[in-house]
């Protein structure tokens, strides 16, 4: 079993973690569409300072096992400084937050293709990352698309996305833990 592998499986609960946080987050932009603009963001920044910080504690824990485990550092400090931007710059312009927003979406999907494909002989199950990948790739599209829509337009777009990659990530730790499973069986 490669590195990658070892590390992934072993962190499949993390990944149930933020594709739970990302469902969960999603279902209350469908639940309260109506609600501020500035709570929405204030949610929002908190789901990707809590993934970033999850995403980088596990890359730190598996860093000396791991040749290529920069593309998860890289996402995982993007996350917490787009969160720590988005809760602490609340008075700035609906346009910036969602440029930063979109930026953090865009790199991170980009990053994840770069990882599915550096796996892809290691793991069944990459298309997985890849299209967590697409799927961020086309949320910051949206929103670099859309910044003059309105409130609730913008919580069903956050929400879609939100729930499309909660889903993929749950499915991967599923697939991780069935992984797992299936070493310690042998």
């Amino acid at each position: 079993m490669t590195d990658m592998i070892d590390f992934l499986q072993k962190s499949w609960w993390i990944f149930l973690l933020r594709g739970l946080a990302g469902v969960a987050f999603g279902i209350m932009a469908f639940a309260w569409p109506a609600l501020t603009l500035a709570i929405l963001v204030v949610i929002f920044g908190v789901y990707v300072l809590v993934d970033g910080v999850f995403g980088l504690i596990d890359a730190v824990r598996y860093r000396d096992h791991l040749a290529r485990v920069w593309p998860l550092v890289l996402e995982s400090l993007l996350g917490i400084v787009i969160g720590l931007l988005t809760l602490f710059w609340p008075e700035a312009t609906l346009f910036a937050l969602l440029v930063l927003i979109a930026v953090w979406s865009v790199v991170g999907g980009l990053l994840r293709i770069v990882l599915a494909f550096q796996i892809r002989h290691e793991i069944t199950g990459e298309w997985i990352l890849i299209v967590g990948g697409i799927v961020s790739i086309l949320f910051g599209g949206l929103l670099i698309a859309l910044p003059q829509a309105g409130i609730i337009t913008l919580a069903w777009i956050i929400g879609f996305y939100a729930v499309t990659f909660g889903i993929l990530f749950v499915l991967l730790a599923l697939r991780l833990r069935k992984i797992g499973r299936q070493i310690d069986a042998v």
